[in-house]
């Protein structure tokens, strides 16, 4: 048995949208959700062959295997952590299956590696005298260092919030960026955030996405540029602090940031998630978010996952028995010899 799924694609990155008609087993039973998950992904997902020859994921294989995991008796509970497991052969944070009872998620980008991050230090940092602009906290450190922490980029930055607090920031002999456990949001606000720190146009990367069924259907790769913000713009050294909890967009704004001459990216590799995500639904009612779209770097690289910093720097334990941030003390250090 099959149905008519509707699914609307909303690029906004490339201006365009499309309704494409799709036929998808539909009747609420354990095996034709479990060919339904399959069959969506394997038309519309855009990382096949780059997870093969990452992480060895033969989608066919995974198909056959799980398979033979399902059962016509077994209950919603059963067959939810069965298709979350499937899809988790992915390894990526933005393939999850929702219901209305729970999320299945892969989190291991950051889940089996070290925080590198302390809310309660980092608090200590910002006293209770920082400022806030569409909502990065910011504030200058003793030693006339600019400190700017990014906690997400889901909310919008006005052009006036970003010259204001560039403004306040001026004076500083440097900048540091802490965008630490952000993990994501708006692909525009990060863009908007980073173009603050370029005085002229520039390739940040390319972007393609799937135009078929076939797992190697795909748009040419377009390239990818950023604007100079029209307002105040940055024009001292600048420190980005990253661990594994930066994902999504946030791992968009370091590759962006990384571009840049006067920029260095330290601490962990980011979480990666270069894929922008889009929702189908199974005949279940559950919903099922995949990525169909890839953004490069201005090197045509794939950064699904991760980004590499400039420096490594972990925190350590000495550092946070003392409430130190290690990694906001070596950015500290390399600022004062800029």
């Amino acid at each position: 048995m099959t149905m008519k799924l509707k699914i609307l694609f909303f690029l906004l990155p490339l201006l365009f949208t499309s309704c494409v008609d799709e036929e998808y087993p539909t009747a609420d039973t354990p095996q034709d959700n479990l060919e339904a998950l399959w069959q969506l992904m394997d038309e519309h997902y855009c990382f096949f062959d780059y997870k093969k020859q990452t992480i060895g994921v033969d989608w066919d294989e995974v198909h056959q295997r799980y398979r033979q995991k399902i059962n016509p008796n077994m209950n919603k509970e059963q067959l939810f952590e069965v298709l979350c497991n499937m899809v988790g052969e992915l390894k990526d944070g933005h393939v999850n299956i929702g219901a209305s009872f729970d999320l299945g998620r892969n989190w291991s980008f950051r889940e089996d590696y070290p925080e590198n991050y302390n809310d309660s230090i980092v608090s200590l940092y910002l006293g209770t005298d920082y400022m806030i602009a569409a909502g990065l906290k910011y504030k200058v450190l003793e030693d006339n260092i600019g400190y700017i922490r990014c906690e997400s980029f889901s909310d919008g930055i006005g052009g006036g919030n970003l010259s204001n607090m560039l403004a306040k920031l001026a004076p500083c002999n440097g900048l540091i960026i802490d965008v630490r456990n952000n993990g994501g949001g708006n692909l525009t606000t990060a863009h908007k955030l980073a173009s603050a720190f370029t005085n002229e146009k520039r390739l940040i990367g390319y972007v393609y996405h799937k135009t078929g069924k076939g797992r190697n259907d795909f748009s040419r790769p377009e390239p990818e540029y950023i604007e100079p913000f029209e307002g105040m713009r940055w024009q001292k050294p600048v420190v980005v602090l990253t661990n594994r909890s930066c994902y999504s967009s946030t791992n968009d704004f370091v590759k962006c940031m990384r571009t840049f001459p006067n920029v260095t990216i330290m601490g962990d590799r980011t979480g990666g998630g270069s894929g922008m995500p889009f929702t189908l639904e199974l005949p279940s009612g559950w919903s099922v978010r995949y990525s169909a779209v890839v953004y490069l770097d201005s090197e045509m690289q794939h950064t699904e996952f991760g980004i590499a910093p400039d420096i490594l720097v972990s925190m350590s334990g000495a550092d946070t028995d003392r409430n130190r941030d290690t990694l906001i003390e070596e950015a500290r250090e390399l600022l004062k010899k800029s």
